[in-house]
């Protein structure tokens, strides 16, 4: 617990016994001092350009022939800084579950069905008001192995890019109202209450369209007092 009149605690412990593979996921040696320039690698790294990413990419249910199946959402909001100024052009991706609750990954086991018309990857580019938004499905939740009756609520990840790889971080969006928000180590993992209602959206009646999709609103702030929590060891 943070000392009397210390500000709150962001970010998890690295060992979080609730959170059980967080042990085998922190270093537990010193960091290895990188010789030379350290920002050399950035020469090296994969980058994007703007020629790289279509309008395709930010809806997930238009990328293949049929519909997916689900309940169709748009997801938007603004990356901005510690001064909320909107930070332009940053690349933004999406991965996520399918409406069932299962990636489209060879390593998810769940017994819940693919859905032949739902990759669950998107990705854009935020514009000059730092704003971003992706028309996707709702995902679903999931049972993992953490404990006894462990499920993980709905969620997406994201991914924001500057303009070098290893400038990369993570984070999840969780949807308001879930039943699991309490439930769910990860999430639970950040001490600070106030951080945590940060990483969940908020339904937005005017970003939804009328017999076509119900709207979310998250915002990303990359550091600061209000900063967004992000997956330590991406950067």
């Amino acid at each position: 617990m943070p000392a009397a009149g210390a500000p709150p605690a962001h970010h998890p412990p690295r060992d979080y016994p609730p959170y059980r593979s967080t042990l085998l996921r922190h270093p537990k040696r010193p960091p290895v001092v990188v010789a030379g320039d350290p920002e050399a690698v950035e020469l090296y790294g994969p980058v994007f350009g703007h020629s790289d990413v279509t309008d395709l990419d930010a809806d997930l249910t238009a990328q293949h022939v049929g519909e997916p199946l689900g309940e169709r959402i748009t997801v938007s909001g603004r990356l901005l800084d510690r001064s909320g100024r909107p930070v332009r052009g940053q690349l933004v991706e999406l991965w996520q579950a399918n409406a069932a609750g299962r990636y489209a990954h060879q390593r998810d086991r769940h017994p819940a069905p693919l859905d032949p018309h739902f990759t669950g990857v998107g990705r854009t580019l935020t514009d000059d008001d730092g704003g971003y938004r992706f028309t996707t499905i709702k995902p679903g939740a999931y049972p993992w192995g953490n404990h006894h009756n462990a499920w993980r609520p709905a969620h997406l990840h994201f991914s924001l890019f500057g303009t070098a790889f290893t400038q990369r971080l993570v984070t999840q969006m969780y949807f308001p109202g879930d039943p699991l928000l309490a439930h769910d180590p990860i999430l639970r993992s950040v001490p600070d209450e106030a951080a945590r209602q940060r990483l969940v959206g908020t339904y937005d009646h005017g970003l939804s369209r009328s017999k076509w999709a119900l709207g979310y609103r998250w915002d990303i702030v990359l550091d600061g007092p209000s900063a967004t929590w992000t997956e330590e060891g991406q950067r």
